[in-house]
C-alpha cells in the first residue's frame, strides 16, 4: 500500500513536471516568432535543462548509504523502467542509431535486435536472481558467489574498462550537442557538457540520479518523436512514422535505382577510384614517393607553362614567314599555313586554368614526408568511401560479391550476439534492479523498461528513411552554392558533413556528399525545414539522454572503487561519510579524464559503445550465467573464465583496431566478444570441473538466490 501511495505520488509529479516542459517548449517557439535569436534560445534550452537536473540532484541529496548506492531500494517498477530506459537510451541510442541505419540499411538492424533481444535475457536469466542477493554492485556478487577478493578485483577492473570507455563515448555526444547548442567549439562544449553530467551524480548517488533519469527520459522520448512525426506529416500527409514507413522507403528505392543510373553519378565514383588508386601507390612508394610526387608536379607545370616548340624552331619558322611575305608571288594559302605552324610552336601545353590546378596543387603539397602520409591515407579513405556502389537501403547484408555478402552475415549475426549477451552485463543496467522493493518489482521494471526502449527504437528506422529520402530528393543533385545552412554548419562541427566536387561540375551528387551517422538525428530539423526551437528541443533530448547514462556509468566507476575497492579491500572500518566523500572525489577525478580522453575524438560513438558491449559480456555474463545456475562452478573456474574472455576480447579489439590484424572469419572489432564470451564459457566449465567445488555456504547462496522459498538462506546484506 505504502508503495502504491509512493507510485502515485510520483506519477502526478512527473505529470506536472511533461505539462510544464510542454508549455515551457511552445514560450520558446512563440518567442523565436518574435525574433528571439537561434543563440538565445539555445542558451535557454541549455541553462533550463541543467538547472532542472541540478535542481532535482540538490532535493536528492543524500548522505546514507542505501540511498547513495541503490535508492533506498523503494523504486517502483514503472518509473525503474523510465530511469533504465533513459540509462539505457544514451547518446548511442537517441543520436547514433538512426544515423547507422541511415548509412548501413538492413544491416544497421542488428543494433535494434542485439540491444532489445538483451532485455530478454535480462529478465529471464539475471535481474530477478541479482536483486534476490541484494547488495549494491556486480562486484559484490561476484565476490559472495565466488569468494575472496580476486574475482571481485577482476569484476572491478572490468567494470572500470567497460563503463570507461562507454562513458568516453557519452561526453563525445554530450560535446556535439553543446557546441551545437551554444554555438562553441566541440572541445570546448565537452568540457562544458560535464558540469551537467556532474550535477546529478556527484550530489547524491543513484537516488539523484534515478529520478533525473525519469526527467531525462521524458525530454529526450518528446525529443526524439516530436520532429519525426511532423517529418512523416510532411511527406504523407500520416503523422505516424511507423505506419508510413514501408511508402518512404519505396520512394527511397525508387532514386537510389535514378542514381545509379546517372552518368554524373558514375563520373564522380570513377574520379574518387582514380584518387584512391593514387593516394594508395604513394602510400606502397613511401617514403620515396613523397618527393617524386613533388618532382612529378613540378614537371607537370614545366610542361604547361613552356611553348611547344624550342626557341630555334620558333625562330625559324617566323623566318620562313618573313621570306614567304617578301616574294610577291607566294600564294596566301602557304603564308597561312606557315603562320599556323609558328602559333602551334608559340601556345603553351596547357590551358590558363591547368596552369592554375597544379600550381595550387604545388603551394598546398605536404610540407613533411609525415604530412604527406596523413594526406595520401585521408585521400585513399576518400577516395574508397566516394567510389563505393550506391549500398540499397533495403537490401540485407549487402556486399558486391559473395564473399562479402556472406562476410555481411556473419558479422551481422555476431554484433547481435555480442550486444545481446552484452546488454545482460553491462554493470551500470544491472545495477539498477538493486533499487526496487523486491523481486517482482525487479521483473515488472524489466517489462517497463522493453517497452520504453520499445517507443524509440521502433521510430528510428522511420526516422532514418525520411532523413534518407528528405537528401536524396532535396539535396542530391543540388547547386553546391546553394546547399542548405544546415549543410555548412555540420560541416564545421567536427567535420561530419564533408563535400568534394571532385568532377568539378558544381552540381552535388551522392558520391561526393559525406554525412556522419552522429548528425543524422541532431540536424534532422533542419533537414526538415522546421523552426530552431525544434532544434533546440532535439538537442536538449539528445544531452538529457547522454547526460543520463554518463550519470549511470560514472556512479558504477565511482562505486566499484570506493565501495568495492575501499570499503571491501582497503578500509572495511571506513566511516558512511567516508565512504560516500571518497566516491564523489573519484567520480570527479573520473569523469575529467574521460571528458580530456572524448576531446581527443578517439572513434565514433557507436564504435565505442559497441567495444564496452563486447568486454562487458565477455568479462561478467560466463561468470554471473553460470554463477547462479550451476552450483559446481567455482572461485579457480569463475576467476580463469573472466581472465580468458576479457583478455581474448581486448586483443582481438586492440590488435584488429589499432595494429591492423587480419579479421578472424571476417568478424568486426565492434563483435570482438564473439570470440571471448565463448571461451570463457568453456574455461570456467573446464577448470571447476578439474577443481574442487565450492563449499556448502556458497551452494547455499545459490539456492537463496534462485529459490525464494528456501528457509536456509544465507544472509549477504550488509
Amino acid at each position: 500500500m505504502k508503495n502504491a501511495s509512493f507510485a502515485a505520488q510520483l506519477t502526478r509529479y512527473y505529470a506536472f513536471y511533461t505539462g510544464g516542459f510542454i508549455l515551457f517548449v511552445i514560450a520558446l517557439a512563440i518567442a523565436e516568432r518574435y525574433g528571439m535569436s537561434n543563440l538565445y534560445i539555445g542558451y535557454t534550452f541549455m541553462g533550463a535543462t541543467i538547472l532542472l537536473y541540478a535542481g532535482i540532484g540538490i532535493m536528492s541529496r543524500t548522505a546514507n548509504v542505501a540511498e547513495f548506492y541503490v535508492a533506498g531500494r523503494k523504486v517502483p517498477a514503472i518509473f525503474n523502467g523510465m530511469a533504465t530506459a533513459s540509462d539505457w537510451m544514451s547518446a548511442a541510442s537517441f543520436i547514433g542509431l538512426a544515423g547507422t541505419l541511415y548509412l548501413t540499411g538492413f544491416d544497421g538492424n542488428a543494433f535494434l535486435l542485439g540491444w532489445t533481444g538483451g532485455y530478454v535475457l535480462v529478465a529471464l536469466f539475471l535481474a530477478p536472481y541479482l536483486r534476490k542477493f541484494g547488495q549494491f554492485t556486480i562486484p559484490d556478487f561476484l565476490s559472495a558467489r565466488y569468494g575472496g577478493n580476486i574475482a571481485r578485483s577482476i569484476g572491478v577492473f572490468a567494470a572500470i574498462l567497460t563503463s570507461f570507455i562507454y562513458v568516453v563515448a557519452q561526453i563525445y555526444g554530450v560535446g556535439l550537442i553543446t557546441a551545437r547548442l551554444l554555438q562553441i567549439t566541440f572541445e570546448v562544449g565537452v568540457f562544458v557538457g560535464l558540469a551537467g553530467i556532474l550535477v546529478c551524480s556527484f550530489l547524491g548517488g543513484m537516488r539523484a540520479v534515478t529520478w533525473t533519469q525519469v526527467a531525462q527520459f521524458i525530454i529526450l522520448i518528446l525529443a526524439y518523436m516530436i520532429p519525426v512525426v511532423i517529418l512523416a506529416y510532411h511527406h504523407t500527409g500520416i503523422p505516424i512514422p511507423q505506419a508510413v514507413y514501408g511508402t518512404v522507403l519505396e520512394k527511397v528505392s525508387v532514386r537510389e535505382k535514378e542514381l545509379i543510373m546517372d552518368d554524373k553519378e558514375q563520373e564522380a565514383r570513377s574520379l574518387f577510384k582514380k584518387q584512391q588508386e593514387e593516394a594508395e601507390a604513394n602510400l606502397r612508394g613511401f617514403p620515396s614517393s613523397y618527393l617524386s610526387a613533388k618532382q612529378k608536379l613540378e614537371q607537370e607545370l614545366v610542361r604547361l607553362q613552356n611553348p611547344r616548340g624550342t626557341t630555334t624552331e620558333i625562330q625559324i619558322a617566323e623566318e620562313r614567314i618573313r621570306i614567304l611575305q617578301n616574294k610577291p608571288d607566294t600564294p596566301p594559302s602557304v603564308i597561312q599555313s606557315a603562320e599556323q605552324r609558328l602559333a602551334s610552336l608559340q601556345a603553351v601545353a596547357g590551358t590558363e586554368k591547368q596552369v592554375e590546378e597544379v600550381t595550387a596543387k604545388l603551394a598546398s603539397y605536404p610540407k613533411s614526408p609525415e604530412e604527406a602520409k596523413a594526406l595520401w591515407t585521408q585521400q585513399a579513405t576518400e577516395g574508397k568511401a566516394g567510389a563505393a556502389p550506391i549500398r540499397p537501403h533495403a537490401e540485407p547484408f549487402y556486399g558486391t560479391t559473395d564473399k562479402a555478402r556472406n562476410t555481411a552475415k556473419i558479422n551481422f549475426l555476431a554484433l547481435v550476439f555480442c550486444l545481446m549477451v552484452g546488454t545482460a552485463a553491462l554493470p551500470h543496467i544491472l545495477m539498477r534492479y538493486y533499487t526496487t522493493p523486491n523481486v517482482q518489482e525487479a521483473r515488472n521494471s524489466v517489462f517497463w523498461t522493453l517497452f520504453f526502449i520499445f517507443l524509440l527504437y521502433v521510430t528510428a528506422p522511420a526516422l532514418a528513411v525520411l532523413v534518407k529520402y528528405e537528401i536524396y530528393q532535396n539535396v542530391i543533385g543540388s547547386t553546391i552554392a546553394e546547399l542548405p545552412n544546415w549543410v555548412s554548419y555540420w560541416s564545421k562541427v567536427d567535420n561530419l558533413i564533408h563535400i568534394t566536387d571532385i568532377n568539378r561540375d558544381g552540381i552535388l551528387q551522392l558520391a561526393e556528399f559525406s554525412i556522419g551517422a552522429d548528425v543524422i538525428v541532431l540536424a534532422t530539423p533542419e533537414i526538415a525545414g522546421l523552426p530552431y526551437v525544434i532544434s533546440g528541443l532535439v538537442a536538449a533530448g539528445g544531452l538529457a539522454a547522454a547526460l543520463s547514462t554518463a550519470d549511470g556509468l560514472l556512479l558504477t566507476i565511482a562505486n566499484a572503487l570506493s565501495h568495492d575497492v575501499y570499503y571491501n579491500m582497503v578500509n572495511p572500518n571506513a566511516s558512511t561519510s567516508r565512504r560516500i566523500f571518497v566516491s564523489k572525489a573519484l567520480l570527479l577525478v573520473v569523469a575529467g579524464f574521460a571528458a580530456y580522453i572524448a576531446s581527443l575524438k578517439p572513434a565514433g560513438i557507436l564504435f565505442m559503445v559497441a567495444w564496452a558491449f563486447s568486454l562487458a559480456a565477455a568479462s561478467f555474463f560466463p561468470a554471473l550465467m553460470l554463477g547462479i545456475f550451476w552450483k559446481r562452478a567455482n572461485k579457480y573456474g569463475a576467476v580463469a573464465g573472466m581472465l580468458v574472455g576479457l583478455g581474448l576480447t581486448l586483443y582481438y579489439l586492440i590488435s584488429v583496431r589499432f595494429y591492423g590484424m587480419p579479421l578472424w572469419y571476417g568478424i568486426s572489432d565492434a563483435a570482438a566478444g564473439t570470440f571471448g564470451i565463448p571461451a570463457g564459457i568453456v574455461t570456467i566449465i573446464v577448470v571447476s570441473l578439474l577443481t574442487p567445488e565450492p563449499d556448502k555456504k556458497t551452494q547455499e547462496l545459490v539456492e537463496h538466490v534462485r529459490y525464494p522459498n528456501l528457509r536456509n538462506i544465507v544472509t549477504q546484506i550488509d
